[in-house]
């Protein structure tokens, strides 16, 4: 999977597997900061369209546009490494054709919020956005493949070591040869990432502020004051007709909806489930909730986080001399 696909994934799946990964980093006693207590709110906006909604680490993460940005300097630079040995190494996300305004980060962090949303796609929440169409896999020779992925004859993936970092790699015997160089180790695509995203020994793991994000919405779920609107949003749902869920998380899976996400019965579950989350302003509350939480972890991170931004910067600096 490609970073961005990867970033993407995280990014929408932060409230489902990435909560369970990440959720034992959290406090087992709750929605409690390290003091034992459950921080303080700022303002609570009145049922806020997701769109407008800001959290502390999103200063740390890239946007949809930022994303495939930097993809394309990853395939970038897999070309020119590539081009060491005598290969031309097309570039794929030069014909993906992704556009669109798809910056709404948070569209899908508390379940389906948008009424326009709920009413035309129900839980289908990969409608309404930009269509990316993939790319073509790139015909290669066997020997062109052995520099790509860094395998020898007859494998799939590569046998020789797996470096973490560029610094790492550049010490590192692969054990494969083209043209009488030695071929880096992984191949030309794994050489891409690491120039790209672990350069050095210092490098901050790319996924380091999705877990972050990830333990500050385990924390939430904690929380009384979340604990309050999700009951209150779960008994007006159960007066609407669709009990038996307790958040909104729940509803395609009890509710026997994930094989028609956007069917009649999942556009009228969805309508229920907007109508009752702005009853009890979940997202308003929640976000705030979410706020609190990741002003926490910002701040006991921050020397990490500085860093993370620091190489972060390094990147789109990189990204701009290769244009």
């Amino acid at each position: 999977m490609s970073p961005a696909r990867r970033r993407q994934a995280l990014t929408t799946a932060v409230l489902t597997a990435a909560v369970t990964l990440l959720g034992g980093c959290a406090d087992a006693g709750g929605g409690k900061g390290k003091d034992g207590r459950e921080p303080a709110l700022g303002p609570v906006a009145a049922n806020p369209a997701t769109s407008a909604i800001s959290l502390p680490l999103d200063a740390y993460t890239d946007s949809a546009a930022e994303t495939r940005r930097m993809d394309g300097v990853q395939d970038r630079l897999t070309a020119q490494c590539m081009a060491r040995y005598g290969f031309t190494y097309e570039d794929p996300s030069a014909r993906t054709g992704a556009s669109g305004d798809d910056e709404d980060r948070h569209r899908n962090l508390f379940g389906v919020a948008d009424p326009a949303q709920a009413a035309a796609h129900g839980y289908d929440d990969t409608a309404g956005g930009p269509r990316t169409a993939k790319p073509a896999p790139p015909q290669l020779t066997e020997s062109a493949a052995a520099v790509l992925f860094g395998t020898r004859p007859g494998e799939k993936v590569p046998s020789g070591p797996d470096p973490k970092t560029q610094e790492e790699a550049d010490k590192a015997d692969s054990g494969v040869e083209a043209g009488g160089q030695k071929v880096p180790a992984g191949g030309c695509l794994r050489e891409g990432y690491r120039k790209l995203y672990a350069p050095t020994k210092d490098s901050v793991d790319l996924l380091f502020s999705f877990g972050l994000a990830s333990e500050a919405h385990t924390r939430s779920q904690r929380d009384s004051r979340v604990a309050a609107v999700l009951k209150g949003w779960s008994d007006c749902m159960s007066k609407a007709g669709y009990g038996g869920v307790e958040t909104p998380y729940d509803v395609t899976g009890k509710l026997g909806l994930e094989d028609d996400k956007a069917g009649p019965k999942a556009v009228a579950v969805a309508g229920a489930d907007v109508r009752c989350k702005r009853e009890v302003n979940l997202v308003g509350v929640w976000a705030a909730v979410e706020t609190a939480y990741q002003g926490q972890l910002v701040e006991e991170h921050a020397e990490t986080l500085a860093l993370y931004k620091k190489q972060r910067d390094a990147r789109f600096k990189l990204a701009a001399s290769l244009v």
